[in-house]
């Protein structure tokens, strides 16, 4: 385990993460450091001290200091693990192949009307919100070939699941929402709009919170189940809505829902008969009340669920109204 963790702080050095996020040092002394204003604090004097020799920073204003995953864990707010799988993230080979592939499907979407009739069939009809999702289509048969021209190997493309193992596009007519953390796609999720099972996403990690980096800043979060539910309620106005693509949080997410003491979580998940979101939501209501949080939890009218809410002709007025009424346990 250390030495794999040596060799992935070397592949992308501290000075190197810090440069690409914007930081700016200057050399000092002999150039063997770089000192700069720390990132981690409000300061006007620059005390933040970067080693590239040993990979360390300290920063004399703070007193903090470490090597690249205690950086990460100190400016994004990340346990020690979520900090090393946000670090291989970062380092994939396939990070820019799925950003080629998010921004393919995206161009596809209103080349095939059948896709944008779906969309308006979920209720989803404001282009704005389409666009600011990054929500695109996989229509099939043309990424390989695109992939190809840009000089993507066909064994990449089968090592991250985006074709099959007969050379088909594995997201085939399906409405895709790109996955992205840090303003980095990490993963694809695809709704089928024909009879193929329902939901797909590549065989990796599903990222963090969806579009975490645009509400982390808000005291009050509402948490859905499906990215159909968050963009209806984002198209109503709920923009602190967020998603985890299902009912279990992984590790990561866990740590981005927790990382204000004094954030409310509203958990609005499926009315489902067999009561799977329900009891889901009862858990994970526990598990916030015990990290400090204040969470409730929002009970739609049977059956039901963010996007089918308002399909049936709800208004905004109507999901206040519901929010207003969530149960504290």
């Amino acid at each position: 385990m250390g030495e794999d963790l040596e060799r992935l702080k070397q592949r992308l050095p501290l000075l190197e993460y810090l440069q690409q996020h914007d930081w700016t040092g200057r050399p000092v002394g002999t150039g063997s450091e770089f000192v700069g204003l720390c990132p981690l604090h409000e300061e006007t004097h620059p005390s933040f001290y970067v080693n590239p020799h040993k990979n360390l920073f300290y920063c004399h204003g703070c007193g903090r200091g470490g090597d690249l995953i205690r950086f990460l864990e100190l400016s994004r707010h990340l346990s020690f693990r979520s900090s090393i799988a946000y670090l291989r993230e970062q380092l994939a080979p396939s990070a820019q192949l799925l950003e080629h592939t998010a921004s393919f499907y995206q161009l596809q979407l209103s080349r095939h009307p059948e896709a944008v009739h779906y969309l308006l069939q979920r209720g989803l009809r404001e282009p704005a919100v389409i666009e600011e999702l990054g929500i695109g289509y996989a229509p099939g048969g043309t990424l390989r070939s695109h992939l190809s021209d840009l000089g993507y190997s066909l064994d990449l493309l089968l090592e991250t699941g985006l074709i099959g193992s007969q050379g088909q596009d594995a997201f085939c007519r399906r409405v895709i929402f790109p996955c992205r953390q840090n303003h980095r796609v990490v993963n694809l999720y695809g709704r089928s709009i024909g009879t193929a099972f329902p939901h797909r996403l590549l065989p990796r990690s599903k990222g963090g919170l969806f579009a975490w980096e645009s509400l982390r800043h808000y005291s009050h979060v509402i948490l859905v189940e499906g990215l159909f539910d968050l963009a209806l309620l984002w198209q109503e106005g709920f923009r602190n809505t967020t998603c985890a693509i299902g009912t279990h949080l992984t590790p990561l997410q866990w740590d981005q829902l927790c990382d204000s003491p004094d954030r409310r979580v509203d958990i609005v998940f499926d009315q489902d008969e067999n009561q799977a979101g329900q009891q889901a939501a009862r858990a994970l209501i526990k598990r916030l009340y015990r990290a400090g949080l204040t969470a409730r939890i929002v009970r739609l009218p049977d059956g039901q669920d963010p996007n089918s809410f308002f399909l049936a002709g709800a208004s905004r007025d109507d999901f206040i109204r519901w929010l207003e009424e969530a149960e504290s346990p």
